[in-house]
């Protein structure tokens, strides 16, 4: 699970739960009815828990093991979500690429078989983003469906964590160095629109300055540009928390160099774009989200001619370092 997700995730919610019952809870995610939400975007949870076991993370002693939302469930929650308007579904879950591996008849589909479910018994859905996914656990299918469906957004959102392999590997991550470089890199090769985003953790214990300076390298390397750095702090009762922990400082100090290589990637990215026209979803007046997941301002003079929930073009003028600047084409 990406360490975002930890960010609301506390000791408290952790102990409250029967550590050893929730770790033997195998059935799927409790049937729920479709939330009413922004008719923008809808947010669909596929999967909740973890199977694995990462170093620094304590949400699998909170939530248990993995656990899947049937196939059929879910592709009635998208239908239900775009009769009702919404242009745009968000897939999410703690880990979602490892969707289907509890679910009898499906434990060797993998996530491309529930997006491929969706996309082909929900034909009016325009837009379909995956939240934040873990690159070595991609398979075949879902790899497919992203590069040739352009129903699914060019927006990836990495869990990487870290770009070094010695802190891969105290992490207990699954990937190394070298295999997110190639995946990203593939992957821009088969989609060129395709834009990254990713999780870093600055500071994890024992790191030394040229294990960071490999994580450094990596928002360049792989072309982050939806950067998300968080600073290590240590969870109670997880092995990382019985490593030799770094300063506060120096933790401070690698998040903040961090943050300014993607700054860089970012502005970079933002200058191509320029010149290009963009299909924007209005999220909220004088706002609307790109497919490659940037934001797009809208000039005052032109929002009331523009529904909420509704898709538009737009000629690319500008950016502000942080969104693009965007001008509706008639």
């Amino acid at each position: 699970a990406s360490q975002n997700t930890h960010q609301t995730e506390t000791l408290e919610n952790a102990k409250a739960v029967q550590v050893s019952d929730i770790m033997e809870i195998t059935r799927a995610v409790p049937r729920s009815n479709v939330p009413q939400q922004s008719r923008a975007r809808a947010f669909v949870q596929v999967q909740t828990g973890c199977d694995h076991r990462c170093t620094f993370c304590i949400i699998p002693f909170g939530r248990g093991n993995s656990r899947s939302t049937p196939i059929m469930e879910v592709v009635k929650n998208c239908q239900t979500l775009v009769s009702s308007g919404h242009r745009e579904i968000v897939l999410t879950g703690v880990d979602i690429t490892s969707w289907g591996g509890d679910l009898e008849g499906h434990e060797q589909d993998g996530l491309g078989a529930l997006v491929s479910a969706i996309l082909e018994n929900t034909p009016a859905l325009e837009r379909l983003r995956l939240s934040s996914v873990d690159a070595v656990e991609l398979d075949a299918k879902l790899l497919e469906r992203v590069v040739l469906d352009k129903r699914v957004m060019p927006h990836l959102h990495l869990s990487l964590q870290a770009g070094d392999d010695m802190i891969l590997k105290r992490m207990k991550r699954r990937h190394t160095r070298e295999d997110a470089i190639t995946f990203c890199h593939e992957m821009k090769a088969k989609r060129p629109d395709m834009v990254f985003g990713a999780d870093i953790i600055a500071g994890f214990p024992t790191e030394t300055d040229e294990m960071f300076q490999n994580s450094l390298k990596l928002v360049e390397e792989c072309q982050i540009v939806w950067l998300h750095v968080f600073p290590f702090s240590p969870r109670p009762d997880t092995p990382a928390a019985k490593m030799p922990q770094l300063s506060g400082e120096t933790i401070r100090e690698r998040a903040k160099l961090l943050r300014a290589a993607g700054d860089k990637v970012r502005q970079e990215w933002l200058e191509t774009q320029i010149g290009t026209t963009v299909k924007g979803l209005i999220e909220k007046p004088g706002q609307a989200r790109s497919e490659t997941f940037a934001m797009i301002d809208i000039s005052n003079e032109e929002q009331e001619a523009m529904s909420v929930g509704e898709i538009y073009n737009f000629d690319i003028t500008g950016h502000d370092g942080t969104k693009l600047i965007g001008k509706r084409i008639a």
